[in-house]
């Protein structure tokens, strides 16, 4: 039976983890019982010899253990685990509706600590998961965790994706490299629907897994609003913004990215809906293009009671890097 290592935190550092928080910063920690490996599975214990639960271990940066489980209970992962957490995270998509409609069938199945699994992003794209590791633990896990998904989903699941590279330590794991660990490519489009609307959706070589999920409401909130006005979205990417809005009846839409593949994407969804854009899409620097606009016709975000005849929805990459 293999012998597990121990994390001992310094008297006090206890109350953190009985609230179950996720995370055990590395200066809570008292002393290293063992030699746990990266990402390896470890158990956290007060001075008393208590245990608290269990989780990941980090020992490069300040965040030491992410955390699986907790309370004198806590068992480390087995495939059983791996089964059991998803299933609880399928069901309460279910329950809140976010799955299972005739008009949506992409949902974003496990949001990290959300969902008690640090570190670890499921989204489904139709009979396709994309699985993203952020942490070494789940970039290991990943064979059990497709394995769970695959009992969890059974035939409805044709293929498992693997996009960690991008998002997993480098200097931990090696050269990571993006892959199927079920399944494989079907070779042609995949289109997904949200809400309704068809989007074509590239995982494999999309930014994140391929389509900003979390953005579903403000897309539908911006539809609200968006009839008989013209629309700007800027860093458009898959064109979701837009898409919406020439939907719901906008007079014009332009959609702005960087990217000419963005902008090959965005088209192509736009032709996708019922409503052409009025406009092609731009393939231009936003910040630039911004800087263009009268600040008169542009509302960010009003509260004011009279709607502006312009909307300008903004969802930018991220400028700050991790420090």
């Amino acid at each position: 039976m293999p012998t597990f290592a121990t994390i001992v935190l310094k008297n006090g550092k206890d109350h953190s983890l009985r609230r179950r928080h996720p995370w055990v910063f590395s200066g809570a920690i008292a002393r290293v019982q063992g030699e746990p490996a990266e990402g390896e599975a470890v158990r956290v214990e007060t001075q008393a010899g208590e245990l608290l639960g269990v989780g990941h271990y980090s020992g490069g940066g300040s965040i030491a253990v992410r955390m699986l489980d907790f309370g004198p209970e806590a068992e480390l992962p087995t495939p059983d685990f791996w089964a059991k957490r998803l299933a609880n995270a399928y069901a309460l998509r279910q329950r809140l509706g976010l799955t299972g409609t005739a008009d949506t069938n992409v949902f974003r199945l496990v949001h990290a600590e959300g969902d008690g699994l640090p570190g670890l992003i499921i989204d489904v794209y139709g009979d396709v998961a994309v699985v993203q590791a952020h942490s070494v633990g789940m970039y290991r896990a990943r064979p059990d965790i497709a394995a769970a998904l695959q009992v969890v989903f059974g035939n409805k699941l044709r293929a498992i994706y693997d996009k960690s590279a991008e998002t997993v330590p480098g200097h931990t794991v090696g050269d990571a490299k993006n892959g199927y660990l079920f399944g494989e490519s079907s070779g042609h489009e995949h289109l997904v629907s949200e809400n309704g609307h068809q989007f074509a959706v590239d995982w494999e070589t999309g930014q994140k897994t391929g389509f900003f999920i979390d953005q579903r409401d403000n897309r539908a909130l911006l539809a609200r609003y968006s009839p008989g006005r013209r629309v700007l979205n800027t860093f458009c990417y898959t064109g979701g913004f837009s898409v919406y809005a020439l939907e719901a009846g906008a007079e014009l839409v332009h959609s702005v990215d960087s990217s000419k593949k963005a902008i090959a994407l965005t088209e192509r969804n736009a032709g996708l809906s019922s409503h052409p854009s009025a406009t092609p899409p731009t393939p231009t620097t936003c910040s630039p293009s911004l800087k263009a606009i009268r600040p008169s016709t542009t509302c960010w975000c009003s509260t004011r009671p009279r709607l502006p005849s312009t909307w300008a929805p903004a969802t930018p990459p991220s400028w700050a890097t991790n420090g």
